[in-house]
């Protein structure tokens, strides 16, 4: 239609009306180009703002998590402490408790990630619209450590969980994943997640059971090298959760809500 009119005007020499519609067709496509970018600019703050919201509450679970992990190993820190000490020869405790705190000191916690929305922003190119750059900064921090991954695996590939589940007899072993093994907790509940493995439990078992099952941990000569290796892994895999990466444990904290 325009085209049709600035030809015309161009056969009979209307040069102000040729100026006219040359001005509405650059008004209008501006505009149509302002409309767009504007368009644009709303998909893009409301793609962000559904994107900030979602890694957000991924992030909630995974400070949780976090957490967890770090009270859970620290439960079998102590269980292993306890049992190297009785065989140091410098603690006692009956053979009910050596079982049990020798089971604890074997467990290892396995976390279910809570990382789509990031692996989605990834996949896609879309981290940029993270416009928090703390919360951009820690998400790619919690998601790209192999740490959480390392713990749980080292756990369960470790000589000392297969010392005693060759050691222990079937029965004793059910008894104390079903008397003593770790509590289930909800997730986000940080009350649960305190002592969810280093409770008061007893076995149930007649105790010629609990003392065959004690004495051959005691007897065992690689147990005691195996554990102070799973000790040594435990505990520095805690220095670096719980203490040389105090800022991403600040900021999943203040994430979560919880105090610094």
């Amino acid at each position: 239609m325009i085209l049709r009119r600035v030809i015309q005007h161009v056969k009979k020499q209307e040069w102000t009306a040729i100026w006219i519609d040359l001005v509405i067709v650059v008004v209008g496509v501006f505009i149509g180009i302002q409309v767009a970018n504007w368009n644009t600019e709303r998909e893009t703050k409301k793609k962000s703002a559904v994107f900030t919201e979602r890694l957000k509450a991924d992030l909630r679970e995974e400070a949780w998590g976090y957490e967890y992990l770090i009270l859970y190993n620290k439960d079998v820190l102590a269980n292993a402490e306890r049992v190297l000490a009785v065989m140091d020869g410098e603690a006692e405790m009956s053979d009910e408790q050596f079982v049990i705190s020798a089971y604890r000191a074997s467990q290892y916690k396995y976390n279910v990630r809570q990382r789509s929305t990031y692996d989605e922003m990834i996949s896609t190119g879309s981290i940029d619209l993270i416009s928090d750059q703390s919360l951009r900064e820690t998400a790619v921090e919690i998601y790209t450590a192999p740490l959480f991954d390392e713990i749980s695996s080292d756990g369960q590939k470790s000589e000392y969980r297969e010392i005693f589940r060759k050691s222990v007899s079937k029965d004793v072993q059910r008894a104390l994943l079903k008397n003593c093994g770790d509590r289930y907790v909800e997730p986000l509940d940080y009350v649960l997640i305190i002592k969810s493995l280093d409770y008061a439990c007893t076995l149930d078992l007649p105790a010629e059971k609990i003392s065959a099952a004690a004495n051959a941990l005691r007897s065992n000569a690689g147990l005691v090298p195996a554990l102070q290796y799973r000790f040594a892994d435990v505990e520095t895999a805690l220095a670096d959760m719980d203490f040389y990466n105090p800022n991403l444990n600040n900021n999943l904290r203040e994430i979560a809500g919880r105090k610094k």
